[in-house]
């Protein structure tokens, strides 16, 4: 029934497929639905138009006609035991690891570019290149504004509720008590505020970002295959693309593997062994939460 409907409303994409948000989200849920759901809800991310912004933008949101109620489309979906940071914590809990907090790299980059062996930067790639006259890409920050209510129990039935509707500014509001199933008689809300400056979380997709970030990539790949400093890009702002946390950990995991010489990885045989799988099957009437873009007149959706 819920197929049937769908079909009825969609709306299709042109000839050469969707090339926008707005296209794409109508395309897949029809008018009404892209209306309630998502029109509002990518100003106040984004502060475009849908129809200003890559069509992978709203096809990466997960559309189901069964009964899975969960945001992602893995089969298997789980979170640190303790929480991320205690995984950090782990992670750094290392005599070789120093961690210096409140400290720009931009600082120091002259000193630290002779001493590293090896340079492994994460931060906005367009920063890196600051003296290459290409000129910024376009991210959003986030403000977090917290919320605490004692002796309440759960304020919210899930853990994220997303309010798409242009009566409120925030974007979502988050209970994570939910995640790791605390018990405690608080609970604290955290409400996600989409803004242009700050700290940089999301890069901005669409064709004029695309199009820079391609020219600073080849300035990326230069300096990687350049024995003046052994560079190395990777993460969210340095490859100027979504991921989630589990393509964020594989991405790094396949840098450490590539640099490293592909050393032998026993305890990982399902990701660096030869019979590795990259493709998980196990829902294909769902699409995944991370997007690449892209670029070139032959690209389609």
């Amino acid at each position: 029934e819920m197929k049937n409907w769908l079909k009825s409303v969609q709306i299709s994409c042109p000839k050469k497929g969707c090339q926008n948000a707005e296209q794409m989200a109508k395309s897949r849920v029809g008018e009404e639905l892209y209306e309630a759901i998502f029109h509002q809800y990518t100003i106040k991310q984004w502060a475009k138009e849908p129809k200003e912004l890559d069509a992978l933008v709203t096809a990466r949101i997960p559309l189901r006609t069964n009964f899975d109620n969960r945001y992602f489309g893995d089969r298997y979906q789980a979170l640190p035991s303790k929480g991320y940071t205690a995984w950090f914590d782990a992670l750094l809990d290392n005599p070789l690891i120093d961690v210096a907090l409140s400290t720009n790299y931009f600082d120091h980059k002259a000193h630290l570019d002779k001493v590293c062996k090896k340079l492994i930067y994460t931060g906005p790639i367009d920063r890196f290149f600051g003296d290459s006259g290409l000129g910024k890409l376009e991210y959003r920050s986030i403000d977090f504004v917290e919320e605490r209510y004692f002796n309440s129990g759960f304020m919210q039935p899930m853990p994220v509720v997303n309010y798409p509707g242009n009566d409120v500014q925030f974007t979502r509001v988050v209970e994570y008590k939910h995640f790791l199933n605390q018990k405690s008689p608080h609970t604290i809300l955290v409400k996600e505020f989409s803004k242009s400056t700050g700290d940089p979380y999301y890069p901005v997709p669409n064709e004029k970002n695309q199009k820079l970030y391609d020219k600073y990539k080849k300035l990326a790949t230069e300096a990687e295959a350049s024995k003046a400093l052994d560079v190395h890009f990777v993460g969210r702002l340095a490859n100027y693309k979504y991921f989630n946390m589990d393509a964020t950990i594989e991405n790094a995991l396949n840098m450490f593997h590539d640099i490293a010489g592909h050393p032998e990885m026993r305890d990982m045989p399902g990701l660096f062994d030869k019979g590795a799988s990259k493709k998980n099957t196990a829902y294909d009437d769902s699409i995944s939460d991370s997007f690449d873009i892209p670029s070139g007149p032959n690209r389609k959706l």
